[in-house]
């Protein structure tokens, strides 16, 4: 896949929990200016927002909000700025995740419980395809087959977030399975995220990030 020019200006926020170095490198591999910081005000200025995340849910919620990334993420999404989740960093976005049989509160952005994968093997670790809704933004000039890469424990299964607003695009659901279904991506407004990782995924990775990017 052939770098663009976007000129768009992403921030990687840095909390200490994500592949900061991986998705700076993908994300400038497509065009975009990044920088990784964890500045307030940079965070809240740039065209996109990235969340990355690894490790546990509750500690990358108590990354979070040291770095006041809940206040960020908060912020650019009641005035309408884009950000994107990735791998915990999505987790995160639900209202609480379940590890080991304790309970931590998430950002409540959706409803839903990240709880463990329900599968023979554990971690899902690899490549795997995703059901993507045929009018996604996000996996746009992407075919049906594209594999992308994962490595998680933890997933929501239930989607439940609904829209009855027909001035309100309703959010758009990206599914995969390990075992049983559970949330791949998501699609709704400003906030997007996947559950695997677009840093690792190659020339698949690299055109739905470029895709992200388009709506900035």
């Amino acid at each position: 896949m052939s770098t663009t020019s976007t000129n768009k200006k992403v921030v990687v926020f840095d909390y200490g929990f994500g592949n900061v170095r991986s998705a700076e490198r993908a994300l400038a591999r497509v065009g975009a200016d990044v920088e990784i910081t964890r500045d307030f005000d940079k965070a809240m200025n740039a065209d996109g927002l990235l969340v990355p995340g690894v490790g546990a849910f509750a500690a990358c919620m108590r990354g979070l909000r040291a770095a006041r990334g809940d206040w960020v993420v908060d912020r650019r999404l009641s005035g309408g700025r884009p950000v994107m989740g990735i791998c915990v960093g999505m987790q995160i976005l639900f209202a609480r995740g379940i590890e080991h049989g304790v309970e931590a509160e998430g950002l409540d952005e959706w409803p839903g419980t990240v709880a463990p994968l329900q599968a023979d093997v554990v971690p899902h670790m690899g490549w795997n395809t995703v059901d993507a809704p045929a009018d996604s933004r996000l996996f746009a000039g992407l075919p049906a087959d594209a594999r992308f890469y994962f490595v998680h424990s933890y997933a929501v299964h239930d989607w439940a977030l609904e829209s009855h607003n027909p001035v309100i695009e309703a959010p758009k659901v990206t599914w995969s399975t390990h075992g049983k279904p559970f949330v791949a991506a998501v699609e709704n407004g400003a906030l997007w995220a996947t559950q695997f990782h677009p840093e690792k995924s190659g020339d698949a990775g690299a055109q739905l990030l470029t895709n992200w990017i388009g709506t900035l």
